[in-house]
């Protein structure tokens, strides 16, 4: 459900009242999964664009939010070595603030995310190659066995005999779900150029639309209340917007702070304010009683991948 303001932010309504039971101690908050989504990017006439997607209404959580490629990490992510190039394990843990396993499970989450929910595959057959043209039966068919668990990701590249090409992401942000959040994720921010020969498509079930879409002109559209969106997302795409292409975001990632964005609540009489460190355009003052929010439009014609 969008927020009561006048810009797209997403906002439940059950939210104030969660935040007030974690306050008096009624409510435990539940540990959060570890997570991992991908900014896919791709220079255009208009300008660098971003792959997003849009979730179906039906989903419990954000459900009609525009978002990007991702979901929680496999717990066979990390089960065993799989191919790899690019910046080694050990460098990846210190970057991404985990150990060497947590890192691969992380990046290998990122990876087989982009492939299960846009088709893009980030893997090789070498350390310096990426596959091209992905689609095809044989394709689909290990890009379906992934989703439904059947098949592991090191399974996967194996199989094809591919090596995860780490070097084609680079870490952008961290942000953690609210503590009175029913479903809580630990996520991991990436960026990535669309390899040449690859396209997307909406191979996700949890959405309902795909677009290429600038930075610009989706925080336009997220202003203007028109485009329903996380914090996370909107700051991301406010933090690409400052990139002139595709190559020069995936150069600048590894300057990006990692530090994880937590929110913050606290009650002031009978007003619940809810704030992103760091980030101060998201901070809401909510009543306790808020009027029914509408759901924003969408500008973008139903313009898909």
């Amino acid at each position: 459900m969008a927020n009561p303001q006048a810009n797209g932010q997403w906002y439940p309504p059950e939210w104030p009242d969660r935040i007030r039971a974690l306050a008096a101690g009624t409510l435990t908050p539940v540990a959060p999964k570890r997570a991992a989504t991908v900014m896919l990017l791709r220079d255009t006439g208009a300008g660098t664009a971003v792959h997003m997607l849009r979730r179906r209404t039906s989903m419990a959580f954000a459900g009609g939010a525009y978002a990007y490629p991702g979901g929680g990490v496999d717990p066979r992510d990390d089960d065993r070595a799989i191919g790899w190039a690019g910046p080694t394990r050990a460098w990846w843990a210190e970057r991404l603030g985990v150990d060497a396993a947590g890192a691969q499970a992380i990046v290998c989450a990122a990876v087989r995310e982009t492939y299960e929910e846009a088709g893009v595959l980030l893997a090789g057959p070498t350390g310096d190659s990426v596959v091209g043209d992905t689609t095809g039966a044989d394709w689909e068919a290990d890009r379906a066995a992934l989703v439904a668990r059947e098949l592991s990701f090191a399974e996967f590249l194996d199989r094809r005999g591919l090596v995860l090409r780490s070097d084609l992401l680079g870490a952008w942000a961290r942000w953690i779900t609210p503590e009175f959040e029913s479903r809580r994720y630990d996520t991991w921010f990436f960026v990535a150029v669309l390899p040449e020969g690859q396209r997307t498509r909406n191979a996700s079930t949890e959405a309902d639309r795909t677009v290429w879409i600038t930075p610009a002109e989706a925080t336009a559209g997220y202003d203007k209340g028109e485009l329903l969106m996380m914090p996370p997302t909107v700051a991301t795409l406010r933090g690409l917007a400052a990139c002139g292409t595709a190559a020069e975001a995936l150069a600048s990632a590894p300057g990006r702070d990692m530090t994880p964005v937590l929110a913050r609540a606290r009650l002031e009489g009978d007003e619940v304010v809810l704030s992103w460190p760091g980030h101060e355009e998201f901070t809401k003052h909510v009543p306790s009683t808020a009027p029914t929010p509408a759901t924003p439009a969408d500008p973008t014609g139903g313009a898909t991948a």
